[in-house]
């Protein structure tokens, strides 16, 4: 079947030839907890990561290029998806956190509607919102928690940044579904989101304006609506096209755009120190580290 999952509509057969997101088969690149999300996303027990390899957008700036740009891991099945996800909640993390789920959203829905009866944690679904509705219906009932980037409001950003020009109107539809499936945010008594929408937007060097621009939709959109304010880039690799991406966010950048928030009357959300801005926090992708855990757990 030709493959028209998310906005990209390559219209290709991914078992003949893989399309913008570079995979064909179901490719897990990392499965561990993972302590350095948000405080109501890992908190004291840390999120139970899963990655997938590939991406739909590619954007220049990507700091897990290691899987994104050159997709690398071990191919599963739906079935095999979900005795990882029981694995995961074995871990006794906060929750299953799905990271970079687009290109495979229909495949993670079978998945999560075999092991949704015996998951007692939320299930998080970390996306760069390049999503369609159809897809993000698919899984109305499965996902706890949407966890969507906001990544750029200008059309010419997006397209020289992730070569789409229809980026902000796409994200901006795909989050207002989001949020008519988790319309009220809710938290447990040790403060993890067990229901909900959390907004994340990068601040990146020389972008200020489009960030506020950001904020803007989403003040309108939602004032009430968690944020997550990050200022943790850093120039993964060295962009001759871009230079003004090779260079950590400056100080006053973010603060400029944390002063805005305020501002405008948003008040819930989380905001990062600059130091943040740190290759430590990027996680290890090897695929044998996945391979062993795939011989831990086994379909019943």
């Amino acid at each position: 079947m030709k493959c028209n999952l998310c906005p990209r509509n390559c219209n290709i057969e991914r078992s003949v030839r893989s399309g913008v997101c570079r995979t064909d088969e179901l490719i897990l690149s990392r499965v561990a907890r993972h302590d350095w999300e948000e405080p109501c996303i890992s908190g004291g027990k840390g999120s139970g990561t899963v990655f997938f390899a590939g991406c739909n957008l590619h954007c220049r700036f990507c700091q897990n290029y290691d899987i994104s740009i050159a997709p690398h891991g071990v191919a599963v099945t739906p079935e095999q998806l979900a005795d990882v996800f029981l694995y995961v909640q074995d871990l006794g993390v906060a929750n299953i956190n799905l990271v970079t789920p687009t290109h495979f959203s229909d495949k993670i829905s079978v998945a999560l509607r075999i092991a949704k009866p015996r998951l007692t944690i939320p299930v998080v679904y970390n996306t760069g919102s390049y999503e369609k509705i159809e897809a993000l219906k698919a899984l109305d009932g499965l996902v706890d928690v949407y966890m969507p980037d906001l990544k750029f409001c200008s059309s010419e950003v997006s397209k020289s940044l992730a070569g789409v020009d229809n980026y902000f109107e796409v994200a901006t539809q795909a989050i207002a579904e989001m949020r008519r499936q988790q319309p009220a945010d809710i938290f447990d008594s040790d403060g993890y989101m067990t229901k909900g929408v959390l907004i994340r937007h990068l601040v990146l060097p020389s972008y200020v304006e489009d960030s506020k621009r950001i904020l803007d939709w989403i003040a309108h959109f939602d004032s009430n609506a968690y944020v997550s304010l990050m200022s943790q880039y850093f120039p993964a690799r060295k962009d001759a096209a871009f230079p003004h991406l090779n260079r950590r966010l400056h100080r006053h950048e973010y603060e400029s755009v944390k002063e805005y928030f305020v501002n405008i009357g948003l008040h819930n959300g989380y905001c990062q120190d600059v130091a943040s801005a740190t290759v430590d926090y990027l996680p290890d992708f090897i695929d044998s580290e996945v391979e062993e855990i795939l011989k831990t757990v086994k379909h019943k």
